[in-house]
């Protein structure tokens, strides 16, 4: 049986066929779903480019391919695009193939749709909350409140309806999108951290850092990471005269805004936006570099980026949204958007070397329960059970 998953990723194609990406998901990512199925199809955004650069990441390969979607970014190529992404929905599955939609996702949403239409199955993979997303001061498109309680809507009649629910928290998603009674469902992290992802032991923090070098990650395309918060937070450390500096990792169109954002506070001398690191060596190089990993943001789902700086053992201090709670400890969280909480929590983590070196064992522990020993046989199982689950409901069908 082929697999058909939807992802809104945005991938290059050059003229070999060949299909690739700067960021996951890329091949090893979707080579997962073979372990229960024979073929998997891809259904994403893909642009045509003469070559690529050879940082770029493989896409398909053995058993995987790509559908190709209409490209677009933003909404309003979106919109100018959409009766031809729904031609190209409407094609990629058949009715033998199971599905699986990737929500929340106007393409995952379109297929599931299209799936409803003609009474065949699919199952859905809930990797964010559109109700955090869409919340006030983290996303502003046009109509926010109206789109807040549509997409939030749509969600959970796309988890109520799909044969089978993976979620990439233990519980947070789960308790506000549940599933149908009796459907298959699993706390699946969509991040599996290989063996080289680990060091092999906490740090021995003895010391202060006599200047800490603070790290942070995820994209400038949105300012729901909250970076913005961060660098407010920089400013009153500096003021209060501590030695720090920020290094984040990640790019994206709001960075200038950002850049400006450092310079008004006068802690450009303070910021390095060190642009995109490729993962696996080069990331865990650069992790290693830090003394404490802050994560802002203003809504998550469970955040690789955390995941990654806890395999490094490195401290940390979030913000109390999405999947983070799942990961770190109260006394490491704060409330997002509040730049004093953000900045009084790092000074306390940095200031107290026996917090900071139970927090890096502590971290390390619960990162690898994200290892790909745990998570290859939940995973697995979810994936035989959506087959299976497809497998029945075709079968009522075709009957």
């Amino acid at each position: 049986m082929r697999v058909v998953v939807s992802s809104d990723s945005r991938y290059a194609r050059t003229p070999d066929g060949r299909v690739w990406t700067w960021q996951v998901p890329d091949y090893p990512v979707w080579r997962r779903y073979l372990t229960a199925f024979d073929k998997v199809r891809v259904v994403a955004r893909v642009c045509d480019q003469p070559e690529v650069s050879a940082d770029a990441l493989r896409v398909d390969g053995e058993g995987v391919e790509v559908w190709p979607l209409p490209y677009y970014i933003g909404p309003w190529q979106y919109l100018r695009c959409r009766s031809s992404i729904i031609d190209v929905l409407a094609d990629a599955s058949g009715p033998t193939d199971a599905v699986i939609v990737r929500v929340p996702s106007f393409l995952g949403s379109h297929l599931a749709r299209i799936r409803r239409q003609r009474r065949l199955p699919y199952a859905a993979e809930v990797v964010a909350d559109p109700y955090d997303v869409l919340a006030p001061g983290v996303l502003q498109p046009p109509l926010r409140p109206l789109l807040r309680h549509r997409c939030t809507a749509r969600l959970r009649h796309e988890c109520r309806t799909a044969v089978g629910v993976s979620y990439v928290t233990e519980s947070y998603l789960q308790a506000r999108y549940p599933c149908a009674p009796g459907a298959p469902t699993a706390a699946i992290s969509s991040i599996d951290l290989v063996d080289d992802a680990f060091v092999p032991a906490p740090r021995s923090i003895v010391r202060q850092p006599a200047e800490a070098v603070l790290m942070s990650a995820g994209t400038m395309e949105q300012l729901y990471k909250g970076i913005d918060t961060l660098i407010e937070a920089l400013a009153r450390l500096r003021a209060a005269g501590l030695d720090v500096r920020l290094v984040h990792l990640g790019t994206g169109r709001l960075q200038h805004q950002l850049e400006k954002l450092v310079a008004d506070r006068g802690v450009i001398d303070r910021v390095t936006f060190a642009g995109w690191i490729q993962p696996g060596a080069p990331l865990r190089a650069k992790l290693d570099e830090a003394d404490l990993f802050v994560m802002p943001s203003r809504t998550e789902g469970l955040p690789r980026a955390l995941l990654d700086a806890m395999a490094r053992a490195l401290p940390a201090i979030g913000t109390n949204v999405g999947g983070i709670p799942e990961l770190l400890p109260a006394e490491d969280l704060v409330d997002p958007d509040d730049p004093a909480a953000l900045a009084s929590a790092i000074a306390a983590m940095l200031a107290a070397p026996e917090r900071m070196a139970a927090a890096s064992a502590r971290n390390l522990s619960r990162a690898r329960q994200f290892s790909r020993t745990c998570l290859d046989p939940r995973r697995t199982a979810f994936y035989q059970a959506v087959r299976d689950a497809t497998a029945s409901r075709t079968a009522c069908h075709a009957g």
